[in-house]
């Protein structure tokens, strides 16, 4: 497994925290999940441009 490190402004970390708390997962599950998101809709957007159809 690869590590990389991410550096968050106190407002975007006081997000994950609270994020955490309400689901009852540590902060590393919430930005894991922020980061399979952020690819899953970059990779929507490339299926997309390919089609040739506008993104709504």
């Amino acid at each position: 497994m690869r590590r990389f490190e991410f550096v968050a402004s106190e407002s975007t970390a006081s997000a994950v925290e609270r994020l955490a708390r309400e689901y009852g997962l540590t902060e590393q599950e919430v930005v894991e999940q922020f980061v399979e998101l952020g690819l899953a809709e970059l990779d929507s957007e490339r299926t997309d441009a390919r089609d040739g159809e506008p993104r709504p």
